[in-house]
């Protein structure tokens, strides 16, 4: 599905193309602007930028929070590295290539000021190329991206609590999972992504622990392969 998306977004860069290096020149200067200097002099936009951007950049590509390795670690690979170069790829294609050329389909569209966003912004983004389609085709990759994410997270899941209490007890495992999903949607929003920066955290502290502990084993194995 990803790289249906994907697809979708380059068509539109190419209609817009001209439109393209003004989107880079809005980043910037935007970015620059006194406004924006005055706050990150004030503390307000960097505080909001760390806390938003980290908290939104674990949902993005889950670098260093640990639930990848899962997936991962069941690879049958000749060296161990070989698997943290994929996994670095992935960040790479989730963070530069998806979010940037979604930033850029958005930017080009000239949406932003109508004051839309989110799902809402992205739709009007693509039905302006694809007509009403754009708005079906947002609304089907959003389905395939978090049912995807639903069954990833289920097997990461289940793999750290059959650790801890016994394949035997997956069928509890199964039933709290989906008693979660209900339950998640029916909450609001802001409560479900508090409530997701919380837990996140619960999971990224313990990963940064353990990435420092085996800093050296892993700067060891990089050392032999250049050898």
């Amino acid at each position: 599905m990803a790289l249906f998306y994907i697809i979708g977004c380059v068509i539109i860069l190419v209609m817009n193309a001209s439109a393209i290096p003004n989107a880079f020149v809005q980043i910037f200067t935007l970015a620059f602007q006194p406004q924006a200097i005055a706050g990150g002099v004030a503390g307000v936009t960097v505080q909001q930028a760390m806390r938003y951007g980290v908290a939104r950049g674990l949902f993005s590509n889950e670098a260093g929070l640990g639930s990848t390795p899962h997936a991962h670690a069941l690879a049958k690979v000749k060296q161990p590295q070989d698997q943290g170069a994929l996994a670095i790829i992935g960040v790479f294609v989730d963070t530069f290539v998806i979010l940037t050329l979604t930033a850029l389909v958005l930017i080009t569209s000239g949406l932003i000021p109508e004051g839309m966003t989110g799902t809402a912004l992205t739709q009007a983004a693509f039905s302006l190329t694809f007509g009403s389609f754009g708005k079906v085709f947002i609304a089907i990759c959003m389905l395939f991206f978090a049912f995807s994410t639903i069954l990833g997270w289920y097997f990461f899941g289940q793999v750290n609590f059959n650790a801890l209490f016994g394949s035997k007890y997956t069928k509890v495992y199964s039933l709290i999972v989906v008693l979660f999903i209900l339950i998640g949607s029916s909450l609001k929003v802001d409560l479900v992504w508090a409530l997701a920066d919380f837990f996140n955290g619960l999971m990224a502290v313990p990963n940064l622990l353990a990435l420092l502990a085996l800093s050296g084993v892993v700067a060891g194995i990089a050392r032999n392969k250049k050898d």
